[in-house]
């Protein structure tokens, strides 16, 4: 359920642009209505599933707030990188602001790893070391497979966003990029496991 609590603004976004791409019409009229005047059926799509998307992120940090939940950091980032990011798509009408966000975020997750790893921490084990017991020298490979996997990965998507239709982005913004980072964390999963087999001989 948490998975897809955190997923949430992704699916919507996804479903968002199906649906106003099948009904370019009212979509149209949606963006012209409630997002400002100059948006053509083209642009209609991806411009109301980056509304629904940055309504949806917001409404999670108020839910979560409302109900006394700690927010976790990954989920402040990711509201102020779909506000800027998805702002900017909506105000200059241009969808590859939108389609840099999830690079854009990648990136800062590789960077706040490697920030932190220069001065001494890995927010890897930090997060994960109350419940694996691992040698140190695991924990520092799984930082850098995380720093190297963040750092692709948005390269990827940028590949995608510029080479592809924004049909396809939208395609692989859900199923791609969730697919990927799914079979590297089951990766990561059986290569920690070797080491907690081996440490509790």
């Amino acid at each position: 359920m948490k998975l897809l609590f955190d997923l949430l603004p992704v699916i919507l976004f996804f479903g968002t642009f199906k649906y106003a791409q099948s009904n370019a019409d009212t979509a149209t009229y949606f963006c012209n209505m409630w997002l400002g005047g100059g948006f053509d059926a083209q642009q209609a799509p991806v411009i109301c599933a980056t509304a629904v998307a940055i309504v949806a992120s917001v409404a999670q940090i108020l839910w979560m707030a409302l109900r006394g939940k700690k927010i976790e950091p990954m989920l402040w980032i990711s509201l102020a990188v779909i506000l800027v990011f998805g702002s900017l798509t909506i105000w200059l009408h241009n969808e590859m602001f939108i389609k840099w966000k999830p690079t854009i975020l990648y990136w800062l997750f590789a960077s706040v790893l490697l920030v932190g790893r220069l001065s001494g921490k890995n927010f890897i084990e930090t997060l994960l070391g109350k419940q694996l017991k691992l040698p140190k020298e695991v924990w520092t490979t799984m930082l850098y497979a995380w720093i190297i996997f963040f750092s692709v990965i948005g390269c990827i998507n940028l590949f995608v966003a510029y080479t592809f239709s924004t049909d396809t982005w939208v395609n692989f913004k859900l199923f791609g990029l969730m697919g990927l980072t799914l079979i590297f964390t089951l990766g990561i999963g059986v290569y920690a496991t070797k080491y907690m087999k081996n440490d509790s001989i």
